[in-house]
């Protein structure tokens, strides 16, 4: 590893860690604003298989919650590892919306619409 690094893109409604400049994972999102506050539903976080086991998803991962609190949308974990890492850092269980069948709904309608 030589520079890690994490940023937002929006544009692709992922956070993004680099390394070097180089994307090596991803946490995938899609904002959703059916419930009564703006709510960001993440479904999809991997890191390529050679930097596994470094600790990088979980630095993906506090970078992506800790931007989308500060940004004022609730966390709705659809993606297993975000399930599981939100289970180990009760902080950001004030921010946890509970996923219900309309994220899911939404969520299928959104991720179907992108492969047309």
């Amino acid at each position: 590893m030589s520079q890690i690094t994490v940023r937002h893109n929006p544009g692709r409604q992922r956070f993004e860690i680099l390394d070097a400049g180089i994307v090596i994972g991803k946490a995938a999102y899609r904002d959703y604003d059916g419930g009564a506050s703006p709510q960001r539903i993440f479904y999809h976080t991997v890191i390529n298989e050679e930097y596994g086991g470094q600790g990088l998803a979980g630095q993906l991962a506090t970078a992506a919650l800790d931007e989308t609190v500060s940004a004022g949308f609730g966390i709705v974990p659809v993606c297993p590892y975000i399930k599981k890492f939100l289970t180990k850092h009760p902080e950001y269980a004030a921010h946890t919306v509970r996923t219900a069948p309309a994220h899911l709904e939404f969520l299928d309608t959104a991720l179907a619409a992108r492969t047309r």
